[in-house]
């Protein structure tokens, strides 16, 4: 019999302002049987504040019945009547096996948002005028009538807010997350029923505004915006809004105008004075005398395009107790005792202060990521020189232990250095606060080797580091949204994390924002206009392509094609309209050009580089096929036209016929070993070509950084040549990624050497490939709807499992060896999605037989019966292959 496990709601579990006109709904399905399959299923929708009863519920409670229909879908699209705004809906869906056995779901809700023409509320200010590093308390007062039976507040902030309802903080950290203003401003909502009370009660929010002309965000305005909706028990209602009704604390504790702490200008020193803040600011009979009247924001606030935020908050993901680094120090002056702390890895976060209070005493915390020769922190973010990447914390004084942690923004470092401080800081006083958007952590890997599974928790560590409401480079020196990295950090992220809408904020920002001709910004958000970051790469525009094909692989999810096409076509005529009619090749043109990177090696020289090229196509193709898949078939075929043209132009003007190789530019006679495998892989070769090219860059010592190895390692491991693979992943020596772990790395660097970043992440696709290759878990079809299980069975490894969470479920796989026999492997496959299994013997080693469930099929006393789930079974020497259906199943092959 089925089971439906995991209900969401456009990906998300019970969203709480989800504002799309149709919503589609998604279940997963498990059965102790194999193979077992859906055979129809049927959705319903209700209106109601709870799920009480929804099943015996009148008609008139219905919105929308899908009705029974045929099938193994896992998911519907909402077509019924158009939803209302803040509104709860509740739905559960029915499905039927072959048996005509019918199951249903627990109810699940969703919460819908403010749709256009919804909002009363303005954006207000607590002045007209506009400072960098600005600070605002808004606060407002307000009576309920009743008891409160559902209560919903949306708010929003240029550039992130607080929110406080009666006392209580509400919410996340780092909200809402940068975007591209005009084009689009998140909102978040949030529950807050439980909070309120009849009577007097008071909001409070803390909004703070950067508009520096950093490298993370848009400047826009500053703002705040809020609405409150309450329902009462009696059925009547009641609207509280942002407006000239609000107040604004005179006195705050940030100070407006402290200085950027990095040269990107992405956060300021948050100055704080404790003695300044009101301590009743949230209750609601403050006395007039603290509060100043609001004013409206600037006119184009009002403009902005407002969404309901779709991917999680920053939550705090871990507490450490820092080490103390060195014995405390003095030095005469305003330092005095300094202090210097370890967590013991590099995170992004903050540092939580719980210090007994001494009126008037200002504590500074200092961050780095490495120490310099005396013990004390570098003044450096990253590699670049900071002496401003600090916090200041004035004591009140009052009485008691003080609580603070500077959490407007996010810092990265390993050490914080205390000064101010008089006193020795005892165990539990200081502590660090990793923290991160909030991403549900849905893969595995484990196996014998302990360096292999630090290698891949150095990976997965970092990564957390680098989402930080968006997909960043590194999360101190930049924090910063780059399609390249983006891309590569994808890897990862698809395998071990619920990351869907993360990624699909990288594909929104870069079309929010999209130049006329086509083409990105080199990051964004970002404030494109100012001449420091008047940047473009145009190798890095084409990560688009792969960024949206590799999401939708993983989803199989056409909505997301039919969202991203337009500006997918738009960056690709751009490029079509620069191609040489000389040459029917695309010049080198404007921008910083990048082939490889950090440090590379591919030569650049003439007009024409071939990397750009190999993008180009592939992005040609990928562009065919989504448009094949939307049902436009023209495009289809004249985007394949130009793939075609552009391969016949790059083989005529780039090619070595007779080593069978590409130069690595027009005006370069190298063959750079990336620069091949990445045409290799992507299949851009002729084929009688390729047995020659793949034996040249086997052949080569490794010459490729982080951006051409990724391709590298999966043509080695897809062309049969494994070993080598797998050295190059898991050797120790320099260069690669087990050098940074032999070196006791605890976050990736940004490239193979021990300088500038020491937090990249887009160097822990090593983390993926394990999964994908040592432990064989591999996409068959968009969406998983097959997997392919080809693990590899790593000579120095006794064993290695993995899992990997899909639309479908979990896929697990792990192997053992069994003395020197043969391996044992175990395997589980969700419902609805079946498996072509391939396990190959050593080189050396002939297959003699295989037992599936403990039966022997093949050797010995075989048995002629095959086990339920297996489909087909090809046996030989040298390969089983099997194909299997959804369910458990072990195997056992005998060498």
């Amino acid at each position: 019999m089925l089971t439906i496990q995991k209900p969401l709601v456009h990906g998300l579990e019970n969203p709480l302002g989800l504002d799309v006109s149709s919503p589609r709904f998604s279940w997963l399905l498990e059965s102790d049987r194999r193979g077992e399959a859906c055979a129809a299923y049927r959705v319903r929708v209700w209106v109601s504040l709870s799920a009480e009863g929804l099943s015996n519920r009148d008609d008139e409670d219905l919105v929308w019945d899908s009705g029974r229909r045929s099938g193994q879908s896992l998911s519907l699209l909402y077509d019924g009547p158009p939803l209302q705004s803040n509104t709860r809906y509740w739905w559960r869906v029915t499905v039927w096996d072959h048996q005509g056995k019918e199951s249903e779901s627990v109810p699940a809700y969703w919460d819908t948002g403010l749709f256009p023409g919804d909002w009363s509320a303005e954006w207000i200010w607590r002045s007209e005028e506009m400072k960098l590093n600005d600070f605002a308390y808004f606060r407002k007062s307000f009576d309920l009538r009743g008891a409160v039976a559902r209560a919903k507040i949306f708010v929003s902030a240029h550039h992130v807010f607080q929110l406080f309802v009666n006392g209580q903080r509400v919410g996340g950290y780092g909200s809402p997350t940068p975007t591209g203003v005009p084009h689009r401003k998140y909102y978040l909502a949030y529950d807050v029923d439980s909070l309120l009370s009849t009577g007097s009660n008071c909001i409070g929010v803390a909004a703070h505004y950067l508009g520096g002309s950093g490298q993370n965000y848009v400047n826009g305005v500053p703002g705040m915006l809020l609405q409150l909706h309450v329902e009462h028990e009696d059925g009547t209602e009641q609207l509280v809004v942002s407006d000239l009704t609000w107040q604004a604390l005179r006195q705050i504790p940030h100070r407006i105008g402290s200085p950027y702490q990095q040269n990107r200008r992405l956060s300021s020193i948050e100055d704080y004075d404790a003695a300044l803040l009101e301590p009743n600011w949230l209750q609601p009979d403050v006395g007039e005398e603290c509060c100043s009247s609001v004013v409206l924001a600037h006119p184009s606030a009002q403009q902005w395009s407002l969404h309901w935020q779709q991917l999680p908050e920053a939550e705090e993901l871990e507490t450490i107790i820092p080490s103390v680094a060195a014995a405390p120090s003095f030095v005469n002056g305003e330092e005095g005792l300094i202090q210097v702390f370890d967590a013991g890895k590099i995170i992004s976060g903050w540092p939580q202060l719980a210090l007994p209070g001494m009126a008037g005493v200002t504590v500074r915390l200092r961050y780095a990521e490495t120490l310099d020769g005396s013990g004390r922190v570098v003044h450096q973010v990253c590699n670049e020189t900071s002496h401003h990447y600090y916090d200041l914390y004035t004591m009140h004084g009052r009485g008691g232990i003080e609580y603070w942690q500077p959490d407007f923004s996010f810092k990265a470092f390993r050490y914080v250095e205390v000064t101010g401080y008089p006193q020795p800081i005892e165990e539990g006083q200081l502590r660090i606060c990793s923290a991160g958007t909030a991403m549900a952590r849905t893969g595995h890997f484990r196996c014998s080797s302990d360096f292999l599974n630090k290698l891949y928790d150095v990976c997965l560590q970092t990564q957390r580091n680098n989402v930080l409401g968006q997909v960043v480079d590194c999360p101190h020196r930049e924090q910063a949204q780059y399609l390249a990295d983006t891309d590569l950090q994808a890897e990862t992220l698809l395998y071990n994390f619920d990351a869907y809408p993360v990624l699909d904020k990288t594909l929104q920002d870069f079309a929010d924002g999209q130049l006329e001709d086509g083409s990105f910004p080199f990051v964004f958000p970002s404030n494109y206009e100012h001449p420091d970051f008047f940047i473009q790469i145009p190798e890095w525009d084409l990560h688009y392509a792969t960024l949206l094909w590799k999401l939708y692989q993983f989803s199989g999810d056409t909505e997301l094609l039919s969202r991203y096409y337009e500006p997918l076509r738009v960056m690709i005529e751009g490029y079509l309209s620069l191609i040489s009619p000389a040459t029917g090749l695309i010049p080198v043109g404007r921008g910083w050009h990048i082939s490889d990177w950090p440090y590379p090696t591919v030569e650049h020289e003439g007009e024409h580089l071939t990397v750009q090229q190999i993008k180009a196509w592939q992005a040609l193709r990928i562009l065919s096929e989504a448009a094949a898949l939307l049902n436009r078939a023209d495009d289809s075929a004249a985007y394949a036209a130009h793939a075609q043209k552009l391969q016949v132009s790059v083989l005529n003007g780039l090619h070595d016929g007779s080593g069978k190789l590409l130069h690595d530019s027009s005006g370069s006679t190298a063959t750079h070993q990336g620069v091949n495998a990445l045409a290799l892989y992507a299949g851009l070769l002729p084929q009688k070509d390729r047995e020659a090219a793949l034996k040249a860059v086997a052949g080569k010592p490794w010459e490729s950084k982080t951006v051409l190895s990724l391709p590298l390692l999966r043509l080695l491991f897809e062309e049969g040549l494994q070993d080598q693979a797998y050295h190059l992943l898991s050797k120790p020596d320099y260069p690669g990624w087990g050098y940074m772990i032999a070196q006791g790395a605890e976050t990736m660097w940004e490239g193979w050497d021990d300088i500038e970043s020491h937090c990249h992440a887009w160097n822990g696709y090593p983390a993926r490939l394990l999964q994908e290759y040592v432990c064989g878990i591999q996409s068959g079809a968009p969406g998983f709807a097959t997997a392919r299980i080809r693990p590899f069975f790593a000579p120095d490894l006794d064993f290695a499992e993995a899992s990997v969470s899909t639309l479908r479920g979990k896929i697990a796989v792990r192997w053992e060896r069994v003395s020197e026999s043969g391996i044992r492997m175990q395997l589980e496959l969700p419902c609805t999605m079946s498996a072509t299994a391939a396990l190959a013997s050593p080189s050396t080693r002939p297959i003699t037989g295989l037992l599936i469930d403990g039966v022997e099929i093949w050797g010995g006393a075989a048995s002629s019966c095959m086990p339920d789930g297996i489909v087909r079974c090809e046996l030989d020497d040298s390969m089983i292959e099997l194909e299997l259906l959804s369910g458990r199943y072990e195997l056992t092959v005998r060498y």
